[in-house]
């Protein structure tokens, strides 16, 4: 049993990270007390949440709520915040150890600042924080010498190889990526994708937006930026390696030739955990791996004249500067208008393309800059066609 609990502020809370992380918690329910929970528009299962687990703050970013919800979360001892600050508002006033960042897109980005200033620890699943201002984020990080926790499976996977090694050390961070629904889909069908076909993930069970990113693979492009700026490689040490089963998670290779990788089961469970307890390793019954049905593991190179988007974030994050953030903030307009059935699978890339073509990056950005560019770049995107 432990003496003192670790005290819980989690964003996204009804999403597939969060409600994953609150199995977590389940798991070890002896080291955390969840004292902040979030969502953007589930209000029951956030109530069901709250009833659980007696958070003393919640948050509800996307819609207003009637006097009979807010008085059912104040009867459960919550106080209720909303509206677009709210996120925001909870990472600067909450009283926790941990912000647990689960949320998808750019609305991550802000309260992870915030949680920062409060020098407290992140457990960051949230990509989009380091695409968008990486810089300014490692810069505040080492500044507060919190830690900031990678709860990516391919991040986690990359930061337990390098535990007990010397950064310098690195030759080459390899990225795994499963390849989504249509790595052996011939290019000339691109054109003909469905939204259902592209939502029909062979591995994992993600929420849509980050599901048809894994289609496009610019959920890869997303993640090579973000290991740009977690373990400080160069751009030249970061390679993506296609990995259909997902059992390698990701790797590292080393300047004496070795090769260290983290195995696991496909259960996000493992990943977040370890980010949540860490240093220590919780024990769990997540899946294992059966080794007697595990026949093959097989690598290819991805083919970026089908996947452009991945192309596409290593050429913003070679621009640097406010380049990552329009790049990112043109791939959810453009994702959302596929979603809605306005554009086609190929013109996710299309406008993606157009609107960093359209775009001057600065080059040192602060984070008013940062938010202009990403405005900006939704303003183009959502007109580009």
């Amino acid at each position: 049993m432990f003496d003192t609990k670790k005290k819980i502020a989690l964003l996204g809370a009804t999403g597939s990270i969060g409600v994953n992380a609150l199995k977590c918690v389940d798991n070890a329910a002896d080291e955390f007390d969840v004292v902040a929970l979030t969502t953007h528009s589930h209000v029951e299962l956030l109530l069901q949440q709250t009833a659980r687990y007696h958070p003393g703050i919640v948050a509800i970013t996307g819609r207003d709520i009637s006097d009979a919800a807010r008085l059912e979360f104040e009867n459960l001892g919550a106080r209720v915040m909303l509206g677009g600050h709210a996120l925001s508002d909870l990472a600067a006033q909450a009283d926790y150890d941990m912000l647990v960042n689960a949320l998808v897109g750019a609305a991550g980005f802000l309260p992870t600042l915030a949680a920062l200033d409060r020098s407290a620890d992140i457990a960051l699943a949230n990509k989009e924080t380091l695409v968008i201002g990486g810089s300014i984020v490692m810069q505040r990080v080492r500044e507060t010498g919190v830690a900031l926790l990678p709860i990516d499976s391919e991040h986690s996977a990359i930061f337990q190889s390098l535990m007990g090694e010397n950064y310098d050390d690195i030759e080459e961070i390899l990225l795994t990526a499963s390849g989504g629904p249509f790595r052996n889909l011939p290019k000339e069908d691109f054109e003909n994708i469905t939204v259902e076909q592209a939502l029909n993930h062979p591995n994992w069970n993600m929420g849509k937006k980050i599901t048809i990113d894994s289609a496009t693979m610019m959920n890869k492009g997303l993640e090579v930026i973000e290991a740009f700026w977690l373990f400080g490689v160069g751009i030249d040490k970061i390679r993506v390696v296609i990995h259909p089963q997902s059992i390698i998670h990701s790797m590292v290779a080393f300047h004496d030739g070795a090769i260290k990788a983290q195995l696991g089961a496909p259960d996000m469970r493992v990943p977040i955990q370890l980010a949540m307890t860490y240093p220590r390793r919780a024990a769990s019954n997540f899946p294992r791996l059966d080794w007697g049905h595990l026949k093959q593991l097989t690598f290819e190179t991805p083919d970026v004249s089908k996947f452009r988007c991945l192309a596409l974030a290593f050429e913003a994050l070679r621009a640097g500067g406010t380049a990552p953030a329009v790049m990112n903030a043109a791939n959810e307009i453009a994702v959302a208008k596929f979603l809605d059935r306005r554009i086609r699978f190929v013109q996710i890339a299309e406008i993606i393309e157009k609107t960093l073509e359209a775009h001057n990056p600065a080059s040192t950005p602060d984070v008013e800059t940062l938010l202009e560019a990403d405005h900006w770049a939704r303003r183009f995107a959502e007109e580009a066609e």
